[in-house]
């Protein structure tokens, strides 16, 4: 499954890669998609490959960011078989084209070996769902409609191909195909809706759907879904054994502005909450920031743990957010494991605009990233003084201050602290292991008569229309002349918390700027990233994520960097591990940043190895 098991762990029981022989890694081999190019020698720069692969049966699986599905000899990297859905890559797709996962499932009921009954599920950039036989990767024909479910059927107003899409890989309980959804967020308040939705595995029917809407609010009269409502976009986690699904949810649409007059939608908002599988009834809700004005939205798989408590081990959910803390809270009924304490936050925000008086923070573990920017810095008094100027001219009273009309530091910004990237969880230590961003951006509300002078004054600005507010939004990290963060260095770490003290037991830079300046550099600055860790049996920690051509390993107890290699580009996949015909194998998709990676693309998908 995504994330090593249902609970989403990215820890592995193998060893046979230690802390003593992890400097003989070599590359076993590369695996080139081949969807990354335009045909014309280009690369689509609009394109992510940002896969953790599933093994099966044998049989390694992922997908392209064109949602080829593809199926690999895991010891070699020999092409099987591949599928292409045909997307049309020409849509507006708000969130790149990025395919991070395919599901599998077994069907119980079917004879071994008969066609489909082991299938590969895929959903796709333009809303379709897909079940292949994963010998074949031919279509199930007896799914859907010739092996297809349309996933804006009924359901959605789309403006534009790609204004609704699919990321992250399905999640899978008991026969039923979960999936959600991942919108334009800042272009209209009436976006999409964010239903989540249960289809059987076998025939692809509807067995459930959850509109996110807050309770007893109307629904449309011809019975379709609520549209503005959160949505959920990262990955799913699922407890078998309770017969539970935990979903991250989004905020409403747009993401900076739901003054008066607007929707109240965020009541699951910004939210972890626990569905029943065969119903998706709502057992319990959880939120992580009130009536969220900062694109803080729950970007990460909720990781299910046993954690230490009182000299018990208790089932709990560990949720990493974008404003680095983690929430602990307990699998069974959502009750925060350590506390959580509510905290007055800044007020006054846009005319028209009610802002929460409190948010939660919880009690531990501590936050992991820094919750307060001090001051502006730069390498120089020049660099660092026009840091400073911005910083003076803006809005900025903390985590939580309100998006202005003269413009708000964010900090942590709106890509985190923590994103989808997750965390992983070392059960027999009970340490979390996370990477975490920390840099600040600028966020602008712009009074719609001003918007055209706005968007003239700033071409290529990220400028969000928030169709039906007041205000367009302006968006951009807060940079300085060098075009390096505003903010002291580090920009991204690897930590590991203790979660029976919820200490942190230690933090490093990760990552270099050899790829991001005119010079390779290899200053630890630490950079911005994006994917997550793999922690071994053996007390290793595997990540790639740095904006920067290369993947490491961490000693786990020391936080001492043992290994790197050097790749095709930043792997801002999540790492995964597997042992086949007596060799254990660490692969990365190894594809860059999409859409301006400072590291560029590619379409590689790198196995390391020891020597045989």
């Amino acid at each position: 499954m995504y994330g090593g098991d249902p609970g989403g762990h990215r820890w592995s029981p193998l060893g046979d890669i230690t802390r003593e022989n992890v400097g003989g890694l070599e590359e076993a081999w590369t695996y080139r998609h081949g969807d990354m190019s335009t045909g014309d020698g280009a690369w689509r720069a609009t394109s992510a490959f940002e896969l953790q692969p599933i093994l099966v049966d044998g049989t390694l699986y992922g997908c392209t960011p064109m949602n080829r599905v593809f199926a690999l000899d895991p010891a070699t990297g020999a092409e099987r078989w591949t599928f292409d859905p045909k997307l049309d890559p020409s849509g507006g797709y708000a969130n790149q084209l990025v395919c991070r996962g395919v599901a599998h499932w077994r069907d119980p009921e079917a004879a071994e070996g008969a066609a489909c009954s082991n299938r590969i599920i895929t959903a796709t950039n333009d809303a379709r769902l897909i079940a292949l036989d994963a010998a074949t990767g031919d279509k199930c024909v007896g799914f859907g409609t010739a092996g297809e479910v349309s996933l804006k059927a009924g359901t959605v107003e789309e403006r534009w191909l790609g204004e609704y899409q699919v990321t992250s890989a399905p999640t899978l309980l008991d026969g039923v195909v979960v999936v959600g959804s991942a919108i334009s967020d800042n272009s209209r308040v009436d976006a999409p809706s964010g239903v989540v939705r249960g289809w059987d595995a076998r025939t692809g029917a509807l067995r459930w759907a959850w509109d996110l809407s807050p309770p007893g609010y109307p629904r449309p009269a011809d019975g379709s879904y609520v549209l503005g409502t959160p949505n959920v976009w990262a990955p799913m986690s699922v407890d078998p054994q309770r017969g539970l699904i935990f979903v991250p949810t989004g905020n409403p649409s747009p993401d900076y502005y739901r003054g008066a007059g607007l929707p109240k939608l965020d009541h699951y908002g910004s939210s972890v909450v626990a569905l029943r599988g065969a119903t998706g009834e709502v057992v319990w809700s959880f939120q992580t920031v009130h009536h969220d004005l900062w694109d803080y939205d729950v970007p990460a798989q909720p990781v299910l743990a046993d954690v230490p408590l009182n000299g018990e081990s208790v089932p709990a959910v560990i949720q990493a957010t974008k404003m680095g803390f983690l929430f602990v809270l307990h699998r069974e009924t959502g009750e925060p494991i350590y506390g959580v304490e509510e905290r007055a936050v800044p007020q006054g925000g846009a005319p028209g605009e009610t802002i929460s008086p409190t948010q939660p923070r919880p009690l531990k573990p501590e936050p992991l990233v820094p919750t307060h920017m001090e001051k502006a810095w730069g390498f120089t008094f020049w660099d660092r003084g026009a840091c400073q100027e911005t910083y003076d001219a803006s809005r900025y009273e903390g985590m939580y201050t309100p998006p202005s009309l003269e413009g708000s530091v964010m900090y942590p910004g709106n890509a985190g602290g923590s994103n989808w990237g997750s965390v992983a969880v070392d059960p027999t230590r009970s340490w979390v292991v996370a990477n975490v961003m920390d840099f600040p951006w600028l966020v602008k509300l712009v009074p719609r008569a001003e918007e055209a002078a706005v968007r003239a004054a700033n071409p290529g600005a990220e400028i969000a229309t928030q169709d039906g507010t007041p205000y367009a939004m302006q968006r951009s990290p807060m940079l300085s002349p060098f075009g390096v963060p505003c903010s002291e260095p580090p920009w991204g770490s690897l930590v590991v918390v203790d979660l029976a003290t919820g200490k942190i037991r230690w933090q490093v830079p990760l990552g270099t700027v050899r790829d991001l300046t005119p010079l390779p550099i290899p200053w630890k600055a630490g950079t911005p990233n994006m994917g997550g860790p793999l922690v071994t049996a053996s007390g290793l920690v595997f990540i790639g994520a740095a904006l920067e051509k290369t993947v490491r390993a961490f000693d786990i107890e020391t936080g001492e960097e043992i290994w790197s290699a050097r790749v095709p580009s930043s792997a801002n996949g999540t790492p995964m591990t597997y042992r086949v015909r007596g060799r254990q194998y660490v692969v990365f998709a190894a594809g860059g940043f999409g859409r301006g990676s400072p590291a560029g693309v590619s379409d590689a998908l790198v196995a390391f190895a020891l020597p045989r």
